[in-house]
């Protein structure tokens, strides 16, 4: 599964945090500003800090994630749907925040997930580098292998900062994507009911 991410090479090894203070430095320095005033000697150490929870999703084993499952269900086959997951990533482009929700389905085939599971997976992926198409794929991706359901349904929509604060300067567009499979992928009727489902309020 960690396949879903590039693992660093020996040569690419991750950096020490003193590094890591140091290459804000830099930053600060090449944006204009001296690092050594009152107000900046403590920002290399806060974001080194806060690069470490933004992209914990590295660290995370989505395996040990997904791990356990429950088959004690009552029978029940139909659509397990959890919608409006908040979740903040950073493109991958510009490393600017996408700000956005997540809405997760799947047919069970005999095991469900815990429901906080869903969230979790979501955030795994979410705190990476990313585009929004890959996240999209990847969380579909770790359900169907893990859980083996016998379709998945995944819908994120979100608002990146590249697009607001940058370049076209659009504030308040979303992107929308989408990825199906197995009898989400294969029914019409099936990619209908989730939609309407993630839709009604």
């Amino acid at each position: 599964m960690d396949a879903i991410v590039k693992k660093l090479s020996p040569e690419t090894a991750r950096p020490s945090r003193e590094e890591a203070e140091e290459a804000v430095r830099t930053l600060l320095r090449w944006a204009g500003d001296d690092p050594a005033r009152e107000g900046l000697l403590d920002t290399p150490k806060r974001v080194a800090k806060a690069y470490a929870e933004l992209f914990s999703g590295y660290r995370a084993d989505i395996d040990d994630v997904l791990g356990t499952t429950f088959e004690e269900v009552a029978g029940y086959n139909d659509i397990v749907l959890v919608r409006d997951i908040p979740f903040f990533s950073h493109c991958e482009h510009h490393m600017l925040p996408v700000i956005g929700k997540a809405h997760v389905a799947y047919l069970p085939q005999g095991r469900v997930l815990g429901l906080s599971k869903i969230a979790r997976v979501v955030d795994v992926f979410a705190r990476r580098l990313q585009t929004q198409e890959a996240m999209t794929a990847q969380i579909a991706e770790s359900i169907d292998a893990n859980l083996k359901p016998r379709g998945v349904a995944i819908m994120v929509e979100a608002e990146h900062m590249c697009m607001a604060m940058r370049g076209i300067q659009k504030s308040g567009s979303t992107t929308l994507t989408t990825t199906f499979t197995g009898e989400f992928k294969d029914n019409a009727a099936e990619q209908v009911r989730f939609m309407t489902m993630v839709r009604g309020r």
